[in-house]
């Protein structure tokens, strides 16, 4: 495992601080405020410290307040209910004193049932295809020096983008996006950090879907994007550290917001868990 892997695994292991409360810390992205797919991660494994035998199957986060990666996080577990398969939990973040995130989570018990899914898209294997960090070393000598170490930073999920988009040069182009992701080096065999890795990087490279047919990106001057809410569904066991296509499109931009869906498969084709998101994307003058 790679030391930039292994301080995120650190970062998803919460810390006790009283009955049902855990704290964790934060890290410094670039971005101007924590990284939501931080603390949507870091919420899950909060509820997961509360539950035995059973994985979760959906999670349902709202961003209330934006985060200060200069700051611990707090998060409160309720135990809303337990029943013979289904437990569901609620989960407050929190940062001096005030919400900056609350959400609900499902889990379950290992059943068989029923079984379908949609086919997996076409798209090029990750060999061979540049990185966003490579792509961020290309860009980096043309952009303002205080965004160059955002772009060039190692990074402990791989990330592989299928057509990217040149973000100094945007130009208008359908809805849709295409990547793949990998955690950088061998995980543990622990299928609840493998979920809470995944919800981790669930918010990477989503909101942008919805920026794609007004050709801009998050480098476009006068934008203001955040993320609202998020929504994740667990369908099928699989691992952080083997590649996982991320297959993302939006359907709808309306009212200052942009809402984006994804799905992730597995190099076999099995669809592993499913995303939805409604973003800010606001054009200031």
């Amino acid at each position: 495992m790679l030391d930039v892997t292994r301080k995120l695994v650190e970062l998803l292991d919460l810390s006790p601080v009283g009955d049902d409360h855990f704290q964790g810390q934060s890290e410094d992205l670039g971005f101007p405020n924590v990284f939501g797919g931080q603390v949507l991660g870091q919420a899950l494994m909060a509820a997961g410290r509360t539950i035995e035998g059973r994985m979760p199957h959906s999670m349902h986060a709202y961003f209330l307040r934006p985060g200060n990666h200069q700051l611990p996080i707090d998060y409160e577990v309720q135990r809303v209910r337990d029943g013979g398969t289904f437990s569901v939990r609620r989960v407050i973040a929190r940062q001096e004193g005030k919400e900056i995130l609350t959400s609900s989570m499902s889990f379950q018990v290992a059943e068989e049932g029923f079984d379908h899914q949609f086919e997996k898209p076409e798209a090029p294997g990750p060999d061979g295809l540049k990185s966003e960090q490579d792509y961020g070393k290309l860009l980096a000598p043309h952009v303002p020096e205080h965004r160059r170490a955002t772009l060039t930073r190692d990074r402990p999920i791989e990330i592989r983008p299928i057509d990217p988009v040149n973000p100094l040069q945007p130009e208008a182009r359908p809805p849709y996006r295409k990547s793949w992701f990998r955690a950088q080096g061998e995980l543990p065999d622990d299928p609840m950090l493998h979920c809470c890795l995944l919800a981790y990087s669930s918010d990477f490279a989503f909101l942008g879907t919805s920026l794609n047919p007004h050709g801009v990106t998050f480098l476009s001057k006068g934008l203001q994007v955040a993320s609202l809410d998020h929504a994740i569904w667990f369908h099928r066991p699989f691992r952080m550290d083997q590649w996982l296509l991320y297959d993302k499109d939006s359907p709808s931009a309306s009212g200052g917001r942009g809402f984006n869906r994804g799905s992730f498969y597995d190099q076999d084709g099995r669809l592993v868990a499913s995303t939805a998101q409604e973003a800010l994307i606001r054009q200031r003058s």
